[in-house]
Parts: structure tokens; C-alpha cells; sequence
């Protein structure tokens, strides 16, 4: 079983502190994990030195992973991709990097195929990356991730750019992978609601620091939203038991 654990976590950009002291409780296989805070809160940066993608103190404690620290994808927000690939070109490749050689087999297309109809994309195969609008490319980078089949991933505002009924569709898809695979996926998010909803933990980040991490339930409260997000609210169940943030105002 997968497991992982941060353990003083910190990353700098020249002389400036992103990140201080970041420790988290032990998260497991099928977990998602909801990271969340303001802007410029130091979300982005985390993922970044999860991923190897930057240096700095403390320890990102994997265990359990078939890949060990290479087990670990970022998705970014920020989606970049040659414009000249189709859909199914550039899924096919993010594969094949996880892979010796450049030999395709049938299962490997099999795969592929799988994934873009899973996300709702397998209509798009064919056309260039360059013709998609912004909430298409966004899928398509979220069946790239997949397909380099991670243990643990991290997915930097995978639904910023998607309408509601597509980031119902990617959060529930992304849930019952994670039970599925026994993946642990940490996802930021601006929506709270959509944190209560489909995430088991949070992880409370604001200028660069871990400011709460636990159970959704026990982290997202009045007095967290209060502090972090400097708004009035209030915890409420909806009609299917789960929490929801009802706004009252600006605090």
C-alpha cells in the first residue's frame, strides 16, 4: 500500500522562503487530498518540490510506490504541449516516457483509448491540440498525467477552466480512480464545497506555510474560513449528509 508523509518541507526562489516547515499527517492509498488557501499561497510551489521539480529542505516520505519518487506526477496548471500533436498523439506519448523504447503495443493503444474515453474526450482524438478550447487542452493534460500512471498526483487547478457539468464529471472520475488504483491524489482547489464533497483530507497552505492539515470535516470550519480566506460563513449539511459552506459575507 502506498503511503506518504511531508516531514519539514521547504523550497526558496533566490533569496525569497516559498515554502516553511511543511509537515503533514500520513496520507494513504485511495486518499484524496484537497490542498487549499488564497492565491499565492504557496499551493503551486508545493506540488513543485513534491515532484523533485525543486530543491530545498526536508523530506517527502514515499513508501510503497512501484516507482518510487518517479511514482509521482505533476499536473500542472499551466498547460504548455506542441500544438501540432493530435489528442491521442500527445496521450500516447506522455505513456511511452514511463517506458524503454518506442515500440507501441496493442495494449498500450488499448490504454490510451481508454483513458480519453473516461474523460469524455475520445471524440477529440484526432483533431490537433491547437484547435481545443482552454477546458478541452485542460482534459486532455489530466489524461496525460494518467497515462503515465502515477501512484501519487498532484493536480494544480485540474477544473479552473472547466464548466460545472465537466468538473463534476473529472472530480467524481478522479475519486473513484483513487479507490480504484489505490492512487493518492492531492488536488488544489478554489472551491471549498468541492473540497467538502470528494475529498477525505485538507491541507491548509497561506504565505507558504501549513496552516492546519486533517480530516475536511475538522479543517474546514467557520474559524478557518475566517482566518485564511478573511470571509464570513457557516458549516452546514446539505441533504445528502455531506458539509457545505454557506457564505454570509466578508469578515
Amino acid at each position: 500500500m502506498v503511503t506518504l508523509q511531508l516531514q519539514d518541507l521547504g523550497a526558496r526562489y533566490g533569496s525569497r522562503t516559498a515554502l516553511q516547515r511543511i509537515s503533514t499527517p500520513m496520507f494513504h492509498a485511495g486518499q484524496m487530498v484537497a490542498v487549499i488557501g488564497p492565491n499565492a499561497a504557496g499551493k503551486s510551489t508545493l506540488f513543485k518540490r513534491m515532484a523533485g521539480m525543486l530543491k530545498g529542505p526536508g523530506e517527502v516520505l514515499l513508501q510503497g510506490s512501484r516507482k518510487g519518487h518517479a511514482g509521482i506526477c505533476y499536473m500542472p496548471q499551466d498547460i504548455s504541449a506542441n500544438a501540432r500533436l493530435t489528442v491521442y498523439e500527445s496521450i500516447l506519448l506522455a505513456a511511452k516516457q514511463q517506458h524503454q523504447g518506442w515500440a507501441v503495443t496493442d495494449a498500450e493503444l488499448g490504454h490510451v483509448g481508454a483513458i480519453a474515453a473516461s474523460l469524455g474526450i475520445a471524440e477529440l482524438a484526432f483533431r490537433n491540440l491547437g484547435e481545443l478550447s482552454g477546458g478541452q487542452r485542460q482534459l486532455v493534460s489530466i489524461a496525460q498525467t494518467l497515462a503515465r500512471d502515477p501512484d501519487i498526483l498532484l493536480m494544480d487547478e485540474p477544473t479552473s477552466a472547466l464548466d460545472l457539468h465537466r468538473q463534476i464529471q473529472v472530480l467524481d472520475f478522479m475519486r473513484s480512480l483513487a479507490r480504484e488504483r489505490g492512487l493518492i491524489v492531492f488536488i488544489a482547489l478554489h472551491d471549498i464545497n468541492q473540497a467538502l464533497r470528494y475529498c477525505d483530507h485538507a491541507l491548509v497552505i497561506a504565505n507558504g506555510q501549513a496552516l492546519r492539515s486533517g480530516p475536511c470535516d475538522q479543517v474546514i470550519t467557520a474559524d478557518m474560513l475566517r482566518e485564511v480566506y478573511r470571509i464570513r460563513a457557516r458549516i452546514e449539511s446539505c441533504s445528502l449528509g455531506t458539509p457545505q459552506v454557506i457564505l454570509d459575507g466578508v469578515a
